[in-house]
């Protein structure tokens, strides 16, 4: 019996030594035969920016809301509060400042030879109809987009929390629904008025002569001076970036992840500052800055000095094709 259990004893260790060899035979293959030090994996960076990032759980189907605070994040708060407000107040200050100064020294663009009560359409119906849409759309796109970046610090306290709640609830929705025809609006102009604004060599020669706004000199010009060519490229250009980058905040995540969405919103906001600058000189040409080309847009005529002082080229262009000027010079007054 004695011996029975002698040899239960040496069998049940033998089964249990080759149990602990056997349990740590994978264990010792994983192991590698010599220590790589610059081997991939998780460094002190990592682990640093890894602190930076505030997360947990949560029951949302979108599990980047459980991201609470992140680097990326940060940077694009730095940009929207800080950078932002100073890019738009600089571009849109300085470019009234720089009209202020200019019209107290330019004054007002005469017709020289005075009007002669002829005049000679400009634009027809459809073109007033779609730039003044468009305008009035950029108007309010402007008003309402620039509340988002001065409005807290400018109107709130000025107009209270409550009304500037309603004031901003009321500024989100225009701004969200006229982007539809203000886009409408930026592709007809791209369409109507593209023939007329391709850069040539007579641009050249009017922006060296000052395009008559600097001095006293009126180079010849087709319909659209180099100018005017330039404030439709910035429009084209200018409208549809603020376009798509405006549909892909207003949609988000429907094509871009949340670094899209936060480069879309800073392309978003330095191009509506610059773009809100650059129509405020077309506005000052448009009204104060020279005589009677607000009649161009507003009545669709222009008087045929005018015409010819600014746009000669295309006053005997439109001649040629039998558009004389209309309606009776005016009676010559006797001297006293």
């Amino acid at each position: 019996m004695a011996r029975l259990f002698a040899h239960a004893r040496i069998i049940i260790g033998a089964l249990a030594l080759l149990f602990v060899v056997a349990a740590a035979a994978p264990a010792m293959a994983q192991q590698p035969t010599s220590v790589n030090p610059t081997a991939a994996a998780v460094n002190e960076d990592q682990l640093l920016r890894q602190l930076n990032q505030i997360s947990g759980r949560c029951t949302l189907p979108d599990q980047k809301a459980c991201t609470i605070e992140q680097p990326g994040g940060r940077d694009w708060r730095d940009f929207h509060q800080v950078t932002l407000p100073w890019i738009a107040a600089i571009a849109i200050l300085g470019m009234l400042a720089l009209l202020v100064v200019f019209y107290l020294i330019r004054g007002m663009v005469k017709i020289e030879n005075g009007r002669s009560g002829r005049v000679i359409v400009r634009f027809n119906s459809l073109e007033r109809f779609v730039h003044w849409v468009t305008a009035t759309c950029f108007i309010i796109l402007a008003i309402s987009g620039l509340n988002i970046t001065f409005g807290k610090t400018l109107l709130l306290p000025l107009m209270g929390p409550e009304a500037f709640t309603v004031w901003s609830q009321w500024g989100k929705y225009a701004h969200n629904y006229l982007s539809f025809p203000f886009t409408i609006g930026v592709v007809m102009i791209s369409l109507i008025w593209i023939a007329g604004n391709v850069p040539n060599r007579i641009d050249v020669e009017w922006l060296k002569r000052g395009g008559g706004i600097v001095g006293n000199d009126h180079p010849p010009a087709e319909r659209f001076n180099a100018g005017q060519k330039l404030i439709y490229w910035i429009v084209v250009i200018g409208g549809t970036a603020v376009a798509v980058t405006g549909y892909l905040l207003m949609f988000p995540f429907y094509g871009t992840d949340i670094a899209g969405m936060q480069l879309a919103q800073v392309i978003h906001g330095i191009v509506s500052g610059l773009f809100v600058a650059a129509m405020l000189g077309h506005i000052y040409i448009g009204t104060i800055g020279m005589e009677g080309a607000f009649e161009a847009m507003g009545e669709g005529t222009v008087d045929e000095n005018w015409a010819r002082q600014h746009h000669a080229l295309w006053l005997e262009e439109e001649k040629a094709k039998g558009h004389a000027p209309s309606g009776a010079a005016p009676r010559a007054t006797p001297a006293e």
